[in-house]
């Protein structure tokens, strides 16, 4: 309980009196009985005193008496009075205000920066009448009467408190309570309380009563760090002061005598309450009935440490301001900040952390978890969860790891293969995923391996990407160079990744590390189609009198990678049939209503887990773990203990908006081995009549793209400094070709498979074209007006060429009057003639028909052959 204990004795109001008074006792020790009239000097009139001598005698003294103590209070009153402050000031003085900070609808507080003192300065015209009157009615009932303090008052609080020898209190009225404590310090003696009679009165004399009460509601403190009537509704309440009601009010009147006890001694406070309660009936302010109804009502305090509401993000955005603006306005400028964050969307989404971190604890060891969304079209934060117990120290809770930099394993590869895009690569390029040997510079071995341990062959990017395999990711951050994956980076705002001489191949699989919301920022961009937005906090800074500091505007956008390029990112991220086969085709990665993009990532030694993703409307990220970073129970990848967290955030903050899809990326597929996706195969132009490779000596005719069946590694045919241009002419100069291509032929070994031998002959012949088809065709069978019955079919023909070697193709007509169909065949070496099958399986219809070939020669060149007829009975 912060709220500071006044301790002071409390002594019985009628302990005084139970003191025995010293005894008088004479020169020489005996007890002394004369009454004070028995003094010699005194005049008597036979033995009794005599009054009007007495005066007589006596007035003189008295006189110097009274003048002597008159000039002494006088000087003394001119001695205090010498160093008082300028009451006049009072009204403008600088007064520490909490800065608070807001939600972006601006109704829901989240917290209130201040330092020793937390205060809302207000209007006395925000301050319920009735609230006033309590105050009034426990503090000080005349004071509409009196001048800035009651002699009364004083009387019993100073005089008759000194003459019981106890501490001086009480007799304060509000007027000198406010200079007490707006000021003067809380010293107790005559000086203080001297300077304090003279300030009051000053004080009256300056300023009206409603102007005296609007200061005192703005200063009186009512424990704990609340100052003020607004800040003291905020803090036991959690409501404007303008929304108390009058039983609310009466309690915090009551509190000010003591706040700490009547706070923790709740039951007492409420008998203060109902004595105020009394009191205003008695002051004709309220009636018994409204009285009652106070009375009935339950009073409900809010603990004061959920004074709080999304703690890192609060922090997160006082950091941010303090560095802008610096702590001292910050924590006491008074200044209201609305941010951007999504009150209902935070409280689901810190309660979808609280759920899933208590199943993780138990089933993976993962004890912590952290959460950012971003709104796509302006970049502002909606929601930040930063631990999943900011008050937790056994979880490191109040340390925010939404901005703490961590490893973000394979959710870091669309950032590489989108880099790979941008140099030429394409979804459908072909890796080999086989198990393959690294050499880095230093000279280490790196042999990296998919999470199941298998090999796969052959596999796209999309396969490899949706997937999340290891080793084509790796064999990927090469080709598109590691410096052009930080180049990206930093253009998608990373600020981590700028030591470049930490990072290699291994930066890939997450080896870098960065913080979850420059990352879910990254992915933000994604969304955007290469479209950067800064990622915002705050909506609006106001100053106390009403004037903006700050006020959100749109950025100005940064494209920063090419929309089709990062639409091939988004295509593959959000296709859940080419990851179904390994994350199944019911996971965590989707979303019952709409398209969504998702990319998990985990460390080898599972000490983080992560899943990012986004739609074209909103952006989320998730880790889990453990903030101390011990290692997690294997198997606890993103997939199962993040993505759960992931999947409920991101329908929760999407919920309400409509369903939008992406756009689907336009480009070309090179027409390149591997580059172009074909794994085995290499196409390669021939003359299609004697293999030879085609040349310009070559007729169009006769060439022909005839596919190869080959197994190589990409390095075989690309150069990956230039993977559009020519292939390599010589693929053993790129460092990493002998152990790729290894690797690719040990595998195609292991798996019986084998390679086509390759033409390496040009085509040097010479055609002339000029002629007609050199080549005839006629019937052997059947005869002209042959007969031939149903039941015979299917029937063969047959055919006897010359010049054969340059037939390319035989085209067979059979026509009737109201029916025509064709078959053909192709050319078949050196043949000498041609069984060609009638394509009917059943009988043809009955009646006459005509059948004849047609050629076409290797130079194109066609001719009709001889013609025959036919009967069908």
């Amino acid at each position: 309980m912060p709220i500071p204990h006044l301790q002071h004795k409390i002594h019985s109001p009628n302990e005084w009196e139970k003191k025995k008074p010293s005894k008088i006792l004479s020169r020489t020790g005996e007890k002394n009985d004369r009454r004070f009239f028995d003094i010699k000097w005194i005049p008597k009139e036979n033995g009794k005193l005599d009054l009007k001598a007495t005066i007589k005698k006596l007035w003189p003294y008295a006189l110097t008496l009274c003048l002597v103590c008159l000039i002494g209070t006088l000087g003394l009153f001119a001695w205090v009075s010498k160093d008082l402050p300028d009451p006049n000031k009072l009204s403008t003085r600088s007064v520490a205000q909490s800065t608070k900070i807001y939600d972006r609808t601006g109704e829901h507080l989240l917290y209130e920066i201040h330092g020793d003192q937390k205060r809302t300065l207000i209007p006395i015209d925000q301050i319920p009448k009735y609230a006033i009157q309590a105050t009034i009615t426990l503090e000080d009932q005349k004071f509409y009467e009196h001048s800035g303090f009651s002699i009364l008052g004083i009387i019993r609080g100073v005089i008759v408190q000194a003459l019981k020898g106890k501490r001086l209190e009480g007799g304060s009225t509000l007027t000198q309570q406010l200079v007490k404590n707006a000021v003067l310090s809380n010293e107790r003696s005559i000086t203080r309380k001297i300077k304090e009679l003279i300030l009051s009165y000053r004080l009256e004399q300056k300023y009206s009563k409603d102007e005296i009460l609007q200061m005192y509601f703005n200063e009186i403190p009512y424990g704990s760090t609340a100052y003020g009537i607004e800040s003291a509704a905020q803090t036991y309440f959690g409501k404007s002061a303008k929304d108390l009601t009058l039983a609310e009010a009466a309690a915090l009147a009551s509190l000010p005598q003591a706040p700490t006890y009547y706070y923790n001694h709740q039951d007492a406070l409420i008998g203060r309450q109902q004595y105020a309660l009394d009191q205003m009936v008695k002051l004709g302010y309220i009636t018994e009935d409204q009285a009652k109804a106070a009375k009935e009502e339950k009073i409900v305090f809010k603990p004061l440490n959920q004074g709080i509401v999304a703690p890192h993000f609060v922090f997160f955005v006082k950091e941010m301001l303090s560095q802008k603006y610096g702590e001292t306005i910050v924590d006491s400028g008074g200044l209201k900040i609305i941010s951007t964050l999504d009150y209902d969307l935070q409280t689901q989404t810190e309660q979808i952390v609280k759920d899933q971190v208590e199943k993780n604890a138990k089933t993976f060891q993962a004890n912590n978890a952290a959460v950012v969304v971003i709104d796509i079209k302006t970049g502002q934060i909606l929601a930040m969860v930063g631990s999943a117990d900011f008050f937790n120290e056994d979880i490191d809770g109040q340390v925010n790891v939404a901005t703490s930099p961590r490893q973000p394993g394979s959710s870091f590869k669309p950032i590489v293969y989108t880099a790979g895009f941008a140099k030429g690569y394409v979804p459908e390029t072909t890796l080999y995923d086989v198990e393959t040997h690294f050499k880095t510079e230093v000279g280490d071995d790196y042999f990296p391996h998919d999470y199941d341990l298998k090999e796969r062959g052959p596999v796209s990017i999309r396969t490899a990407l949706a997937g999340s395999l290891n080793i084509p990711a790796v064999k990927m951050i090469y080709l598109a160079g590691i410096d052009n994956v930080l180049n990206l980076a930093d253009d998608l705002g990373y600020t981590t990744l700028k030591n470049r001489s930490r990072f290699g191949l291994s930066l890939v699989l997450g080896g870098g590390e960065v913080s979850l919301l420059e990352h879910t920022n990254a992915y933000a961009t994604f969304a955007r189609e290469g479209t950067k937005l800064p990622y915002s906090a705050v909506l609006k800074l106001e100053q106390p009198d009403g004037q903006i500091m700050e006020e959100y505007q749109d950025a100005n956008p940064q494209k920063v990678i090419d929309p089709n390029i990062v639409n091939m990112t988004s295509s593959i991220l959000s296709d859940n049939n080419a990851r179904s086969y390994v994350f199944g085709a019911s996971n965590y990665l989707t979303l019952s209503d709409r398209p969504v993009a998702a990319k998990t990532g985990t460390t080898n030694d599972y000490h983080d887990a992560w899943t990012l993703g986004y739609t074209p409307q909103i952006a989320v990220g998730v880790w889990t773990g453990n903030s101390n970073n011990e290692e997690m129970k294997r198997g606890a990848d993103g997939s199962q203990i993040a993505a759960p967290i992931w999947q409920k955030v991101m329908a929760a903050a999407v919920k309400n908006l409509p369903v939008q899809g992406f756009t689907a990326p336009s480009y070309q597929i090179p027409n390149k081995p591997m580059l172009g996706g074909d794994a085995y195969g290499v196409k390669i132009k021939i003359n299609k009549i004697n293999g030879l490779l085609a040349s310009d000596n070559t007729p169009a005719e006769l060439i022909e793209e005839k596919t190869f069946k080959q197994t190589h590694s990409i390095l075989q045919y690309v150069n990956k400094e230039d993977p559009l241009g020519p292939a390599p002419e010589n693929p053993s100069a790129d460092p990493y070709y002998q152990s790729w291509e290894d690797a690719v032929q040990a595998w195609a070994q292991k798996n019986n498979i084998t390679s086509d031998p390759l033409p390496t002959e040009f085509d040097t012949g010479s055609y002339d074209l000029s002629q007609d088809a050199s080549a005839t065709v006629f019937w052997s069978a059947p005869q002209n007006d042959e007969i031939i019955h149903s039941n015979n079919f299917p029937y063969s023909l047959k055919l006897n060429l010359t010049d054969a070697a340059k037939i390319q193709k035989i085209d067979v007509f059979i026509k009737t009057t109201n029916a025509e169909n064709s078959t053909w065949i192709n050319f078949i070496e050196k043949p000498q003639t041609f069984d060609i099958i009638l394509p009917w399986n059943n009988a043809p219809a009955s009646g006459d028909w005509i059948i004849y070939p047609l050629v076409t020669d290797i130079y194109g060149r066609t001719a009709a052959g001889q013609e025959r007829r036919i009967k069908i009975e």
